[in-house]
């Protein structure tokens, strides 16, 4: 009886601890940067917040842009406040307040998540480029960088002229694991299988990433490049931490959003966001996880 005894009590203050624990986290101040884009922000927006208040970790505050065409001078943002910001965001230039301001603290190390289409945005400046690594469309070309993807077991950086950024028709895929070490990447499947998404190819740019994370085949049968495309990495830019996902397309709805009700899509987001903003990764791989041959869904962003 004793023993019984002691291993409730020795039960009741591991569970304290642990409570204890978690309610001592204080979550990850985020700025979501959208209101412009050429993809749905009015849903990924509101997803990517319930994906990352969801995890207990963040605690994310919108900062919403005038639409297209409209005035932009006001759009003046105070980062000071924020671990984290996590760029949606693909349309008219920020006022140069907000464009240095923005520098300024990617430069003093703040932590970054470039999330799909904002690697789209601002082709003509030089900074933002260098904070993504790598970008499509808006009229890139081979005087924006080379294109990077991978063969032979390494990046390859090809200065062959041609437009940036293609994607081919929208389709489950899988995703090839280039660096086990790194903390994102720490326990996660070197392969599993993503739901229904674009998949980015032709991408180019400055190309100085980090750590390569996960890269996909881009196969010609689905109107692809054919080559083996970086898709996940971190990047190269001074003491920041950047994370950049291309995975992730918006759908119609909240509800009808097969690519970010991915388990895989969400859980990198929030490993990916964490580790921008400290450094470290803490959580840990959950069980449903997809495999090579099985995707996972959370419908519900948690």
């Amino acid at each position: 009886m004793k023993q019984l005894h002691f291993g409730k009590i020795l039960w009741s203050v591991m569970f304290l601890l642990f409570v204890c624990t978690i309610s001592a986290r204080k979550p990850i101040k985020t700025l979501l940067i959208t209101g412009q884009n050429n993809h749905n922000w009015p849903v990924s927006h509101v997803v990517l917040k319930q994906i990352l208040e969801n995890s207990g970790y963040f605690k994310v505050d919108f900062a919403i842009s005038p639409e297209k065409g409209k005035d932009m001078s006001n759009f003046i943002l105070d980062f000071t406040a924020y671990q984290l910001v996590v760029l949606d965001y693909n349309g008219d230039s920020w006022p140069e307040e907000t464009n240095q301001r923005f520098l300024q603290y990617v430069q003093n190390g703040g932590g970054v998540v470039v999330y799909h289409a904002a690697d789209n945005a601002f082709a003509k400046w030089k900074e933002y480029n260098l904070i993504c690594a790598l970008g499509g469309w808006d009229g890139r070309n081979e005087n924006s960088g080379p294109y990077v993807y991978w063969r032979d077991g390494r990046l390859v950086k090809d200065s062959s002229a041609g437009l940036s950024g293609s994607h081919g028709n929208q389709h489950e895929y899988v995703l090839n694991g280039r660096d086990k070490e790194h903390p994102i990447m720490k326990g996660l499947p070197l392969k599993w299988r993503h739901a229904k998404d674009e998949l980015y190819d032709r991408m180019r740019g400055p190309g100085n990433i980090q750590s390569i994370l996960y890269t996909a085949y881009s196969d010609k049968e689905t109107r692809g490049s054919g080559r083996e495309e970086p898709l996940v990495f971190t990047v190269d830019y001074g003491k920041a931490r950047i994370f950049h996902t291309m995975l992730g397309h918006a759908g119609e709805t909240v509800e009808d959003n097969i690519a970010m009700q991915c388990t895989g899509f969400q859980v990198l987001l929030l490993r990916g966001a964490e580790w921008a903003a400290t450094g470290k990764v803490t959580q840990k791989v959950p069980k449903d996880f997809p495999t090579e041959n099985t995707c996972s869904y959370r419908k519900d962003y948690k």
